[in-house]
């Protein structure tokens, strides 16, 4: 708001008789003073009538200083240094606003949940907080974010302006509001090494073009190891105790054509027929002895070690990689490996109901418990410009949402995170819900039961009886959430 001061200006008003060439008595001198109420922001204008005459001053105005602010804003582990990142962006924000202090908290992924949902019951949240992409409606649910309005949007170059499957996590089904703004996109496409592949004579884009020819290529990688040709395993992946199992799923289920989510968000229909399918064909690379024997026991993170120290030929991961693959050892890298120097990304195969990806990564939000919301909302402008999004997305090792960062040639033109930027366009995300997060929970658990029947946990593994009995159980799970009232 700008500041405004109140004018009282004097008019004085100076009448008299003119002295003659003799010479005359003292003209006689009639004083008015007028008092104007007058709005203005950085001049003050001074009006005089003096012996009938109009003298105009222009007179600079002084303003207070601006008031300090701080805001709170908290991030997840983003990137290798998360503090050091996003203080970037902080330093480059305060220069252009003097006024305004960040503070920034970094909050680990297994804990961010309880404390964020903590935080919106009981109205004590930060200014801003970043949002995992399937949290944004559940949360938004509990009336803890401010909407963005139209003018702000439109600011930060309208919905156009950034990367679809994103913005669609922004706004709650049935909400009217746009209650986030993406910041950087996470997708998922195939690393592997290229000195492995060329050893056992396989093309690239030709095993990697269907699921047929993947699977044919991970039966060639393993007959290559067993008799002493490579020492990799063709493939390695998470299991059930990974937080992204049910994002490990889904770009299957979708190539399979099958679906989340009824289109009207009233029911799973995760156990279709179709999507029956692709839970089927990602469990047979397990089943069929392409991974390591005990990898449905790893996490993400440890999987993505496998990479980097031989241990397999390629692995199902994100756009993070490519910045390690270019990071020293001694900074949490592997630069200078094998595996570095035969870096290479190509995109998931295709299914029979063709080429998909999941496209998750974070938001940001203003929380409608901040005191400062303006000067929130100018941060998050800021952290969504072209510049920011560039700088940020290259130190974090993760895409940038709006369009024109992604479109740079940082990015697009790399052999590297340009495979990820054209996987985007294939991307798909979870229907923006309030229930998706429960609903979510409520996969991880059912989806890490699964692979305890891969693994053979539960018995002999029959997929044909297996597979459909826990998507069934699951189902039932997840239509009760449904139900309860938070599609």
């Amino acid at each position: 708001m700008k500041p405004r001061w109140l004018v009282l200006l004097s008019l004085v008003t100076i009448l008299g008789m003119l002295a003659t060439a003799c010479g005359s008595a003292t003209p006689e001198v009639v004083e008015k003073t007028v008092v104007v109420t007058k709005e203005v922001v950085k001049e003050v204008q001074v009006t005089k009538i003096v012996q009938g005459k109009t003298v105009t001053e222009i007179v600079t105005a002084t303003p207070p200083p601006p008031e300090e602010v701080t805001l709170k804003i908290w991030i997840m582990p983003n990137g290798p240094d998360p503090l050091g990142a996003i203080q970037t962006e902080i330093d480059e924000f305060e220069k252009l606003h003097p006024n305004i202090r960040i503070e920034a908290e970094v909050l680990d992924w297994g804990s961010a949940w309880s404390k964020i949902t903590t935080a919106a019951t009981s109205g004590e949240g930060p200014d801003i907080s970043q949002l995992g992409t399937t949290w944004v409606a559940a949360i938004a649910a509990m009336g803890a974010l401010r909407p963005f309005t139209a003018e702000e949007i439109a600011a930060m170059g309208g919905a156009e302006n950034f990367v679809e499957a994103s913005w669609q996590t922004c706004n709650p089904v049935g909400s009217g509001f746009t209650v986030a703004v993406p910041w950087f996109v996470d997708t998922r496409a195939i690393i592997y090494r290229k000195d492995v592949l060329e050893k056992v004579g396989l093309d690239p884009d030709e095993a990697f073009a269907t699921w047929d020819t993947f699977d044919a290529a991970l039966a060639r990688i393993k007959e290559a190891k067993e008799a002493g040709e490579v020492e990799t395993y063709p493939i390695g992946f998470p299991g059930k105790n990974d937080w992204n199992v049910l994002h490990n799923f889904a770009p299957w289920v979708w190539g399979a054509g099958g679906e989340m989510l009824n289109p009207g968000n009233t029911a799973a229909v995760f156990n279709s027929p179709e999507a029956i399918e692709g839970f089927k064909f990602y469990a047979s690379l397990f089943t069929k002895g392409y991974t390591p024997p005990d990898v449905l026991e790893l996490n993400s993170a440890q999987v993505d070690g496998m990479f980097p120290s031989g241990e397999v030929a390629m692995i199902i991961s994100g756009p993070w990689m490519v910045k390690n693959s270019r990071t020293p050892e001694d900074k949490g890298g592997f630069a200078g490996s094998v595996a570095a120097e035969n870096f290479a990304v190509h995109e998931i195969p295709a299914g029979p109901a063709g080429r998909f990806t999941f496209v998750g990564g974070s938001d940001l939000t203003v929380w409608n418990s901040s005191k400062h919301q303006e000067e929130a909302v100018e941060f998050v402008k800021f952290l969504v410009s072209k510049e920011s999004q560039i700088r940020y997305g290259g130190n974090i090792g993760m895409l940038p949402a709006v369009k024109e960062a992604l479109a740079d040639p940082t990015f697009k033109d790399d052999p590297d995170y340009g495979v990820f930027v054209q996987a985007v366009g294939h991307g798909k995300s979870y229907p923006a819900i309030a229930a998706w997060g429960p609903i979510e929970s409520a996969m991880v658990k059912n989806l890490g039961a699964l692979w305890d029947d891969v693994a053979g946990v539960n018995g002999p593994f029959d997929p044909d009886t297996m597979i459909p009995a826990r998507l069934d159980a699951a189902k039932q799970e997840v239509d009760a959430l449904l139900a309860a009232g938070g599609g």
